[in-house]
């Protein structure tokens, strides 16, 4: 059982809106989860309508962070992680990928959606010998979630801040790199930071049905170049091949060669 829990009451549970499409949501339909209403799936399958390609970039997105994690685990030694922008949980969690490896991991997630809050119990799973906790907290508030974090991570050891599909829904691209500064700038020499995101000048047709949802009212999410994504990395040390489309990232040996998506992310280690 988890060693900290947090349990939804009716005030987190009311603001939870089942009447419009919810980004999360619609993004948990795409990766097959079933954590969706049908007001998602219609959303979802529009978008798919204008650019199907969606479907195969969130599970790209998916297999990427599921190698990363194996990495850290397996390669670098990390027993650490701080992932941010956690989403619904769906099959290979953060938890359940490093914990498979080394049950002693800790991870902490945040995020500060309501849905992803109703569903804590599932992320906060963990080993007996292990720990997972969650921390409702805004990526706009990287000193809150810091502080909150260091009530399970132990910030003088390596770990391994994971920000997967999170900064494209800062607006900002100099507030994006400045919370990345603050975070990475809280953890010791030797820890890690994984970051994937959408990408633009790769795909027009992608860039196109993400202009037009970005325009519909719902939450937007920013597309960025592959340089922007790799200013990211500033001062970090970049692993091969560094910033590449993800499917690309230390790719799976078996099958077919992995396509280009746009989709990029790398990892860096802090020196």
């Amino acid at each position: 059982m988890p060693d900290h829990a947090t349990t939804p009451g009716p005030a987190e549970h009311q603001k939870i809106d089942t009447s419009v499409p919810h980004s999360a949501r619609i993004w948990n339909y795409w990766l097959g989860g079933k954590d969706n209403y049908p007001v998602d799936e219609q959303a979802g399958d529009a978008y798919t309508a204008v650019f199907p390609g969606i479907v195969t970039i969130a599970r790209s997105s998916r297999a990427f962070l599921r190698r990363n994690i194996t990495y850290l685990v397996a390669e670098a030694g990390i027993r650490q992680f701080l992932d941010i922008g956690t989403g619904l949980p769906t099959a290979e969690n953060t938890h359940e990928v490093a914990q498979s490896l080394a049950p002693e991991t800790r991870i902490v997630y945040v995020d500060n959606d309501p849905m992803v809050l109703a569903h804590a119990r599932a992320l906060l799973y963990s080993t007996p010998q292990g720990a997972t906790a969650y921390v409702d907290a805004n990526v706009l508030d990287p000193d809150h979630i810091v502080a909150a974090a260091t009530d399970t991570l132990d910030f003088s050891r390596p770990t391994a801040l994971i920000l997967s599909n999170i900064l494209g829904h800062v607006a900002d691209y100099d507030q994006a790199r400045s919370i990345v500064t603050r975070l990475m700038g809280a953890l010791p020499s030797g820890s890690y930071l994984s970051i994937n995101d959408g990408s633009r000048g790769v795909d027009p047709v992608f860039e196109q049905a993400q202009d037009a949802y970005n325009e519909s009212g719902a939450v937007p999410y920013n597309l960025r170049t592959v340089d922007q994504i790799t200013s990211f990395f500033d001062g970090l040390e970049l692993l091969d091949p560094g910033v590449v489309s993800v499917p690309h990232w230390h790719p799976d040996t078996t099958g077919p060669a992995p396509e280009v998506v746009a989709e990029h992310g790398g990892l860096a280690r802090k020196p």
